[in-house]
């Protein structure tokens, strides 16, 4: 046995944070390819196009209802990460036990009033005559079911908030391996069973999704983790702890449907100006959905290193998190930002798109104002990581809320009075991230994050 002054020098922080982060990056990454597994697979059918636009209508609905679950995880991890920062092991465990049964819960709430909603909303977005039945036929499952998806997320968080990010990775690994294999069976057919269509890809996500969380509720059962164990009995309901929750929680939920309306703005006025420069966006959200994975990977890590640091009142580390965390966002965004502008004519041929198009002029230009803001947008996320890791999320909901109301009229100024046009009404995006980071930068040397939000 080695002796304490031979033992191995702690990891810096730097070090840990890097480390915490690479296995969200490909938990993420994961995330992102089931939901291309999907479309790919849907793809193939025979009604292919009327699969392919009920598809994403769908997933409109499904991110919507997320919104609610967004806004637990973020006080899940909030709250369990300061617990284990200040070695409190039952806190740690009554908090995921609650958490577990408040996810259920909210899984009931959703597929009852999902499913109830689901029809008038999808013609609400625009839905098709052609797609509509489609898009009904994968929601069912998906919202009937959702909560296999909700705990994957919940137990995910967890897990990142006592340090232990390899363990969803490895599961998260194992379902999508199963979500390939019953897709190809539930979408496709095979000569012993019906192709099932946009019904089977629901099923099939939802199938692997559900083996998922069996095996992390029998890893957390049985004490595989250290400093979880979870118990599945019901408890009686934590006010104060759902009280919590709801503090925590509710401005990163409205957080969230903040950034979905400042989307939408952007492809409502893109629709006014050119129908091209909205299919040119719709390219570069599919970009920028894979470009940012690592940059809001990191800013997960950092929220659970910032709680458990200020669990354990050790705030100098917590601020050492934070100047990690803002310089391997810059390191990471700059570097893809180098190959969005670089590479911007191949990335947009990948979609098949014809050079010298208007589609490809716009679709080049938006990639390249795109990768021009991401390093600034970098350093917003990893203050986002900072504030709800510290339970501070109405700090960060006011910044995101500001920065949207300067956004949203500055692309309309640009992009009509101005008579700049596509390029001035996404300029308004990286501008407005400008205006966040400074914000985000002011509330971290302000440092009231480190005193008001979650308690252990």
């Amino acid at each position: 046995m080695a002796s304490p002054e031979h033992a191995a020098p702690a990891p810096s922080i730097p070090r840990r944070l890097f480390d915490l982060a690479l296995p969200v990056i490909g938990l993420n990454v994961l995330g992102v390819l089931s939901l291309a597994v999907d479309t790919a697979m849907c793809g193939r059918l025979p009604d292919a196009p009327a699969a392919l636009e009920a598809l994403g209508f769908a997933t409109q609905v499904v991110f919507l209802f997320m919104v609610l679950m967004m806004g637990l995880v973020v006080g899940a991890t909030a709250m369990v990460a300061r617990a284990h920062g200040a070695k409190d092991a039952s806190r740690v465990d009554h908090v995921l036990r609650q958490s577990t049964w408040f996810t259920v819960t909210v899984g009931v709430a959703v597929a009852a009033l999902g499913n109830l909603t689901a029809e008038p909303i999808l013609r609400a977005l625009g839905a098709t005559t052609e797609s509509l039945p489609l898009a009904l036929a994968y929601l069912r499952p998906s919202l009937g079911l959702s909560v296999f998806a909700y705990l994957t997320m919940l137990y995910a968080a967890v897990l990142r908030a006592v340090g232990n990010t390899r363990l969803p990775f490895l599961v998260a690994l194992l379902s999508n391996a199963l979500n390939v294999g019953f897709n190809k069976v539930l979408i496709l057919g095979t000569s012993f069973s019906p192709a099932l269509g946009v019904q089977g890809a629901a099923l099939g996500t939802v199938a692997s999704q559900a083996i998922g969380v069996v095996v992390l509720v029998f890893l957390l059962r049985g004490g595989s983790v250290a400093g979880l164990r979870l118990r599945l009995t019901p408890p009686r309901p934590d006010l104060g702890l759902a009280r919590d929750y709801f503090r925590i929680g509710a401005p990163a939920a409205l957080d969230m449907v903040i950034i979905n309306a400042a989307f939408a703005s952007i492809v409502g006025m893109l629709g006014r100006l050119d129908p091209s420069a909205v299919a040119a966006h719709g390219i570069g959200l599919r970009i920028q959905a894979l470009a940012f994975v690592p940059a809001l990977s990191v800013a997960q890590a950092t929220g659970a290193m910032v709680g458990n640091a200020l669990g354990a009142h050790d705030l100098p580390a917590a601020h050492a998190v934070v100047r990690a965390s803002v310089r391997l966002n810059v390191a990471i965004t700059t570097t893809l930002a180098l190959l969005l502008v670089l590479g911007a004519h191949p990335i947009v041929a990948i979609f098949d798109v014809a050079r010298g198009t208007p589609l490809h002029e716009l679709s080049v230009t938006w990639m390249r104002l795109l990768g021009y803001g991401m390093p600034i947008v970098g350093v917003h996320i990893a203050y986002v990581g900072m504030l709800r890791g510290a339970g501070a999320t109405k700090t960060s909901l006011w910044i995101n809320l500001f920065g949207t109301l300067v956004q949203v009229p500055l692309s309309w100024l640009l992009g009509f009075p101005l008579g700049l046009g596509p390029w001035g009404v996404w300029m308004g995006f990286p501008a407005s991230f400008v205006l966040k980071g400074v914000l985000g930068y002011a509330a971290y040397k302000r440092g009231a994050w480190a005193r008001a939000g979650a308690k252990a």
